[in-house]
């Protein structure tokens, strides 16, 4: 089986590597490919790798469970595992680690008084988990680090089309056309992405079928999204919040076609209340099966200073899973059917690869109507980010920020080429590119 490069790899390598090196904390949705690249990387990289699941290996959950001192609970896990785990280049692997609160809040011992031992932690809904704890969480002594579904660079290696990377980066880099004809090409490899979205399986499928969208399991996405519903069951307050989580996240396609560009709780209930739905927000956040973008005030540094905490949006973890949810078919994406649509899921799209790259999201929206649908920050100050879903980029909002607000210049994400007009100051970036965006732009 062909392994699926994901480029969080190389962010293992470099804790791998750290001089100061802190147990490690993978958080992200289920079925992003966490446990898999964990042992991936166990397996090229370590001589000696040791891996424990908490709900297969409960011994060890009871073991941290009794009332003895962190250094007996530490000799007797090394007897459990029977691997000495402080042996030069091992590497241990507690998957599923929200199942034990204690073992969590053991990882202070390890990084103080072991620090020559590699380990590495991931769970289910883990962030739902710290999020809600009734322990001390070993705060400034665990590393944290965030997976998402796979972006469209990856999606390209998978595919077997990874020589296009490099032209797509240099042109981006060097503001130049792409040949007419290789563009093309590439925009239909997106419209492919919008149906499997990012979730490795969903990828592996669409790959093993040789990019044939009418031989794509649907069936991949459907199940993963039941399994998420299944989710919204666990580390709840009651039953009560249990069916808000759901509803909320149910009303998500809906809302991000709202004519007033933020979340209105009223679409998930005529008498609901922002504080009803507080707790509901932060499980969704903590689960990564949403991404916030929060609107500001004034696209000053730092933007989360001017956050206006009311007025926010949320897209879905992955377009994808957005497609599978709207129940479209194939061949609607493909010949571009959709619609009014159509923004909505080039907008969650570049909300997802955006996030990937390290962003935060964030938008902006006049007292009026003006609107621009992504702020970044980069080494050339706040860049206003535009999306358009076709080829067509009149905008009169993009005008109205440019001419308030004087960026250095903007971004606008659509089907046209590459380029940059320098009038304008507007540097055209195609929607199969954003994953060139970066904070050094």
């Amino acid at each position: 089986m062909k392994i699926m490069k994901r480029k969080i790899y190389q962010k293992l390598l470099e804790w791998k590597n750290s001089k100061d090196r802190k147990p490690l904390m993978l958080l992200g949705a289920r079925q992003v490919g966490k446990s898999y690249i964990v042992e991936e990387f166990c397996k090229k990289e370590f001589s000696n790798y040791v891996i424990v699941n908490l709900f297969e290996r409960t011994d060890i959950v009871k073991l941290y469970e009794e009332e003895i001192n962190s250094s007996e609970k530490y000799m007797k896990l090394k007897l459990l595992i029977n691997v000495d785990i402080e042996k030069e280049d091992t590497c241990l692997f507690i998957d599923e680690i929200q199942e034990s609160e204690k073992l969590i809040s053991e990882l202070k011992y390890f990084c103080e008084q072991h620090n020559n031992v590699r380990i590495i932690c991931a769970g289910s809904l883990l962030g739902v988990k710290l999020k809600r704890a009734r322990f001390s969480f070993p705060v400034g002594k665990v590393e944290m680090l965030n997976m998402y579904p796979m972006d469209f660079e990856e999606f390209l290696i998978a595919s077997g089309e990874e020589k296009l990377i490099p032209e797509i980066r240099s042109c981006f880099d060097e503001n130049i056309q792409m040949i007419d004809s290789l563009h093309h090409k590439i925009l239909e490899l997106y419209k492919i992405y919008l149906i499997s979205g990012g979730m490795p399986e969903s990828v592996r499928n669409m790959v093993d079928v040789h990019l044939d969208v009418s031989k794509y399991n649907s069936n991949i996405l459907k199940n993963i999204i039941s399994s998420y519903f299944k989710d919204m069951d666990k580390y709840v307050l009651n039953n009560a919040e249990a069916l808000k989580i759901e509803r909320t996240y149910r009303s998500i396609p809906t809302q991000l076609g709202n004519l007033s560009n933020k979340f209105q709780f009223s679409k998930i209930d005529k008498d609901a209340k922002a504080r009803d739905y507080e707790s509901v927000l932060d499980w969704l956040e903590a689960s990564n099966l949403v991404d916030k973008s929060y609107q500001v005030s004034l696209p000053e540094i730092p933007l989360r200073g001017f956050v206006k905490d009311n007025y926010f949006k949320l897209f879905l973890n992955d377009v994808g899973i957005l497609n599978s949810v709207l129940e479209l078919s194939y061949a609607d994406i493909m010949l571009d059917n959709v619609s009014l649509y159509k923004g909505v899921i080039s907008e969650n799209y570049v909300a997802n690869q955006l996030l990937c790259n390290g962003f935060s999201l964030y938008y902006w929206q006049s007292k009026a109507t003006s609107e621009v649908d992504f702020l970044i920050y980069t080494k050339d100050g706040i860049i206003p980010i535009e999306v358009k879903s076709g080829d067509a980029v009149k905008s009169k909002s993009l005008n109205v920020y440019m001419e308030k607000f004087q960026p250095k210049y903007s971004v606008r994400i659509s089907t046209r080429n590459f380029g940059y007009n320098e009038s304008k100051r507007i540097k055209s970036v195609p929607l199969y590119a954003v994953f060139c965006i970066n904070s050094g732009l």
